[in-house]
């Protein structure tokens, strides 16, 4: 089963599979997928034509002077054509984000946001954001020397000798904001004049206080008294801009990307080391993640010994919503580099506690932090669902909304475990009759679909490609017609969320249906996969043109997959990989293979194997005689091929479909950067 040359590859030793099915009717998933690569091809060009200058730097005429913020907005234009690129895009696609992630890191170098190539200092919550763009052009394209240097000098900031970002010996980040200047103390120079900076009328005012123990300070209007909002600003300067906080725990991912590409070990040890510190801080609070250490290592020790409090912690401005985004991301971390999973209770933990203290509501009678951003819960707002708390303050847990269902799909994706399934369909069932609901929003982050997918998987939403894939393509059309109305500047000048709200690439679905994962985690994850696929002929990673993939099932050691080529003249080529860095491994494959129908010389007819068919001996079922009006139904039989690698190839002739049942074992191999030469 294994050939010398197959495809562009001179040797490919690893199983090929053949035998597929013939389709009698093309699915309807697998043409609207096909369509959704198309329009997404178009998508992006339009994009860069319009919004671009010559060199990718993004067409901007003002100052941003006035705080630290900022550099994430300019990244996070882009941060998904990569993964475009990865899933099947088109080639020029990788060249366009390498292109926008020079000209932008130069454009932010001169507007004084950048500092040798990388931000000079801000918090991990936006850092995160930004360097998901940079994760994905160097797992899309590992041979590219210069982005593997860049990796190791950012690296190098948190984990190379001396860091300028590490204490080494008490273990920590010291500061919330830092970077390729180090550690950056207070939180810049936009409240120098006061919290909030412009007055009360502003987009921070739904967060409340920053600090809930500043004495004569205990309502938002309290900051209308100018002393008082003076005081405010010092004290954020003095308790928030200093000392460890746990989203720093995002900064693992840029040490893990460096990891992929060698396996350096003493990477691994900062990572495994600084998520310990903090996995040792919460067992001493009850399991609960404390959020701000202060610099001479003591928890709570900038806020009178209290664990909450710190800057986008408990408290403010987001609660577990950005807390647990770094603890997710410290857990896949270390579930790529050893397949530990334990780190995850940090997690699990925290949204266990949000549920508890869950209550009945509607999103639109409730005040929320989130409201502004309910579309993103993907159900609807006038109907009573499950709202859990996501912040806690002087008063104890407050901010209730639904809970944002990609943590907890995440917690479960990534554990595979019973418990986690049995709290995501216990979340599900709180937003009853709604876990299958497929909202037509879309949100920066792409997510906002994680219920009906799981519900998918588990057999219980047969319909979701086919909505999911129909939604992804109407949610395209919209971005390209913003494209064509909107005016990226006026009289106030350009918002800088701008190209965010118009950016037409959209990824989630077809990395929930293509790969079996869930969409990015936004605040600084790697995108880890179940499976990832290599096209054959082109010597690339991606699906090959005109082949598509769905996922149908997941369990802790199963994947169904089916592949179709929806092309009626070429045969395609497929390299499917165990993981997004082959971390995974194959043990065998069932396939459906169709039985054919012979006729001997007599005229009697006898079933065959299709792998022994020979020319004028045997009449397949597919497509059957000229004569009739369609071809009659197929036999199918279940042919199970031993695998034991992390890898195995599929050939498609024209209009076939691969059933394929995978039996697997999950990060059990050493996770690096593959690229198409190192299969």
């Amino acid at each position: 089963m294994t050939e010398k040359n197959f495809g562009a590859k001179k040797r490919y030793a690893n199983p090929i599979l053949r035998n597929h099915i013939s389709l009698r009717a093309m699915p309807e998933w697998a043409v609207l997928q096909r369509r959704l690569f198309d329009v997404l091809d178009q998508g992006w060009r339009v994009f860069d034509q319009k919004f671009c200058n010559p060199d990718g730097s993004l067409i901007f005429h003002q100052r941003m002077d006035h705080s630290r913020d900022g550099a994430d907005d300019f990244y996070e234009a882009f941060f998904n054509w990569p993964a475009l690129y990865m899933l099947g895009g088109s080639e020029d696609v990788l060249k366009a984000a390498k292109k926008s992630w020079k000209g932008v890191t130069e454009q932010l170098t001169e507007l004084g946001l950048v500092k040798d190539q990388y931000e000079r200092g801000y918090d991990w919550f936006h850092q995160g954001e930004s360097l998901i763009f940079f994760y994905g052009i160097c797992a899309a394209d590992p041979k590219d020397e210069e982005f593997k240097k860049l990796a190791a000098q950012f690296s190098d900031l948190y984990a190379g000798k001396n860091a300028p970002n590490y204490d080494y010996d008490k273990n920590l980040i010291p500061a919330p904001h830092n970077g390729s200047e180090g550690l950056r103390p207070g939180l810049g120079q936009e409240n120098k004049d006061g919290y909030p900076a412009g007055g009360l009328d502003t987009v921070m005012s739904v967060y409340g206080l920053p600090l809930h123990f500043v004495d004569g300070i205990n309502e938002w209007s309290d900051l209308a008294i100018k002393e008082n909002s003076l005081r405010m600003a010092d004290e954020m300067e003095r308790i928030l801009g200093s000392g460890d906080v746990a989203i720093n725990l995002a900064a693992t991912s840029l040490v893990a990307n460096n990891w992929l590409y060698e396996n350096d070990q003493s990477a691994a040890d900062w990572i495994n080391r600084y998520i310990q510190g903090w996995v040792d801080r919460a067992e001493v609070n009850d399991g609960i993640i404390p959020d701000n250490v202060a610099p001479n290592g003591e928890v709570g020790g900038l806020h009178d010994g209290r664990w909450f409090g710190g800057h986008y912690g408990w408290t403010w401005p987001h609660g577990f919503y950005s807390v647990s985004h770094a603890t997710l991301v410290a857990g896949l971390n270390a579930i790529l580099l050893s397949g530990d999973k334990s780190v995850l209770q940090l997690t699990r933990t925290v949204l266990q506690k949000a549920v508890a203290l869950g209550q009945v509501g509607k999103i639109n009678e409730t005040v929320s932090s989130f409201q502004s951003g309910s579309q993103r819960f993907g159900v609807p707002v006038d109907e009573p669902v499950l709202l859990v708390p996501y912040r806690h303050g002087k008063d104890g847990w407050f901010d209730f909304s639904p809970m944002v269902m990609s943590l907890p799909l995440w917690l479960w994706y990534l554990s595979m475990s019973d418990e986690d399934t049995q709290f995501m369909e216990k979340l599900i069932d709180g937003i009853a009759p709604f876990g299958s609901y497929v909202s037509l929003s879309r949100n920066k982050e792409e997510a906002g679909h994680e219920a009906p997918w799981f519900l998918y998987l588990h057999g219980k939403n047969e319909d979701y490609p086919v909505k999911a894939l129909s939604m992804a393509l109407g949610q395209v059309a919209r971005r390209m017609r913003l494209m064509e109305t909107e005016v990226p500047s006026g009289p106030n000048g350009l918002n800088i969320h701008f190209w965010q709200e118009v950016q037409p690439v959209v990824t989630e679905i077809l990395t929930q249906l293509t790969l079996g994962a869930p969409q990015v985690l936004y605040n600084g994850g790697i995108q880890v996969a179940r499976l990832r696929y290599f096209d054959a002929d082109a010597g690339r990673i991606g699906l090959p043109d005109e082949v598509s993939a769905l996922v149908t099932k997941l369990t802790a050691d199963q994947t169904w997959v089916e592949l179709v080529n929806t092309s009626i003249t070429t045969t395609r080529r497929v390299i499917v990989l165990a993981g997004a860095f082959g971390e995974h491994h194959f043990d065998s494959v069932t396939q459906q293979s169709e039985v054919a129908i012979a006729s001997d010389s007599d005229g009697a007819v006898n079933n065959y194997d299709r792998s022994l068919w020979h020319e004028n001996s045997i009449r397949f079922v597919y497509p059957g005689s000229r004569a009739a009006y369609s071809a009659p139904e197929s036999s199918e039989s279940s042919v199970t091929t031993p695998i034991d690698k992390n890898s195995f190839a599929i050939e498609l002739p024209p209009n076939t479909c691969a059933k394929l049942k995978i039996d697997m074992k999950l990060n059990v191999n050493e996770a690096r950067f593959i690229g198409f030469d190192d299969l």
